[in-house]
């Protein structure tokens, strides 16, 4: 009897990776059922993205879970966290957490675990959500852009966060002051200013500041584990990393959009760049990866925000759809920056599992750990073209960029989703929950 079922062979750092039953069983030489060759490989733990908006169901036009869960696996993400908006309805009770987990299981090819939403017309309903598995709560400072997703007031969100407190769960928030931005983008456009620029001026760097020093001291009052989602600014990261030294439970997470575009880019791009908070000046870019390498940002998410093109094109900006397209390239494109493998390893994946309560199983390449895990080719270069992208509307600022960093196989437990930069077919997802 074969000693594994499958065995890697020369994959840096390990030279085998034995794997049984769809876990990590040994890192030594035996005899297996099926046995690659990845010399000239790296291999990484699989990407937990816990941050995509896939809108399944009801808004899958824009992307759904089908197309959405196969770009992440290209990309090399084995577990997704789908937030609860842009789902029509988001996940704001048990009813819809479980229509959404339905179409998951029917759909996707890689493991998922779902946001709840925290919000003003759900504040009772977060037993139950927390019942059914929810990773955590996501919560809007400023206006979602979704109407059935409405934002907390002030009030809201501390009376939520004490809630969460109690029940054990993170809150996630998108920190951005909503009296600040809301008042700056009318002014902007009363002025009839409308263009990129004029979007960037209206959520400044002091919007975002203001609003995570509100969470902050919301987490200090309730001792509610407090994530703060999106951090577009290393001064924004400098706050939380205080807190944390401080002793507050907080961690923050950002996104490759912000670590490789500039303000500038923005406004050359245009529509396809818009993402709530914005891209930041140069400083504000290189203080992000200054604490990215200190190990003061905890995780790193795509925040995928797909839209059909129709609402990506407008003569007034502020009325783009504000979203980046962006989950097939998030691992590509750290390795792309020069990042360790073992700090994306990190950010990605071991960082994630345990902030979210799903290690060990989850989030590592260790005996007894599900076999998720990525190899690429950490020295070739690609370009990326719209004809590549797996999305449902096949548009990222992304196009045109050159990355050197390509993932040629994605094995979740075990089974490969992706072989030779090609989707098997597999829809073997499961729903993955906190631990108890």
């Amino acid at each position: 009897m074969p000693d594994f079922d499958l065995l890697i062979r020369g994959a840096a750092p390990f030279e085998y990776v034995g794997i049984t039953d769809g876990k990590f069983a040994a890192f030594t030489v035996g005899s297996a059922r099926k046995e690659i060759d990845a010399s000239g490989l790296c291999l990484l733990p699989g990407v937990i993205d816990s941050h995509v908006h896939f809108n399944d169901p009801g808004r899958a036009e824009w992307e759904g879970l089908a197309t959405g869960s196969q770009a992440a696996a290209l990309g090399g993400t084995t577990t997704f966290f789908d937030m609860p908006l842009n789902a029509h309805p988001p996940t704001l009770d048990r009813a819809s957490f479980k229509a959404k987990r339905a179409a998951a299981e029917a759909q996707s090819v890689v493991d998922f675990g779902l946001w709840g939403g925290l919000t003003p017309i759900n504040l009772d309903k977060l037993d139950e959500l927390r019942d059914c598995g929810v990773i955590g709560f996501k919560a809007f400072m400023s206006n979602s852009g979704i109407d059935d997703f409405p934002s907390v007031p002030p009030d809201v969100l501390l009376e939520g966060m004490k809630r969460a407190a109690k029940l054990g769960l993170p809150v996630a928030v998108h920190a951005e002051s909503d009296e600040m931005t809301a008042r700056l983008s009318q002014e902007q456009q009363k002025a009839g200013r409308t263009s990129v620029r004029a979007y960037l001026n209206s959520r400044p760097v002091a919007a975002e500041l203001e609003a995570i020093r509100m969470a902050l001291d919301f987490a200090g009052q309730t001792g509610c584990p407090l994530h703060i989602v999106h951090v577009s600014c290393g001064s924004g990261v400098a706050l939380i990393a205080a807190a944390r030294a401080s002793g507050l439970n907080v961690t923050c997470e950002t996104c490759p959009h912000y670590l490789v575009f500039t303000e500038d880019d923005m406004e050359r791009i245009g529509a396809l760049a818009k993402c709530a908070p914005p891209m930041r000046a140069a400083d504000e870019r290189e203080l992000l990866l200054k604490h990215l390498r200190a190990g003061n940002i905890t995780t790193i998410g795509s925040d995928h925000s797909p839209a059909p093109a129709s609402m990506k094109s407008d003569a007034n900006f502020f009325k783009v759809w504000g979203g980046i397209s962006g989950v097939q390239h998030l691992l590509p494109l750290l390795l792309d920056l020069g990042l360790e493998p073992e700090l994306i390893a990190r950010l990605t994946a071991g960082n994630v599992a345990e902030r979210f309560r799903i290690a060990p199983r989850k989030g590592a390449v260790a005996i007894g750990a599900d076999a998720d895990f990525v190899l690429a080719d950490a020295d070739a270069e690609e370009t990326i073209t719209a004809g590549g992208l797996q999305y449902r509307h096949q548009h990222s600022p992304y196009v045109g960029r050159k990355v050197r960093g390509v993932v040629k196989h994605t094995f979740l437990r075990g089974q490969p989703v992706v072989y030779n930069g090609k989707l098997t077919g597999e829809k073997i997802g499961q729903l993955i929950k906190p631990n108890a």
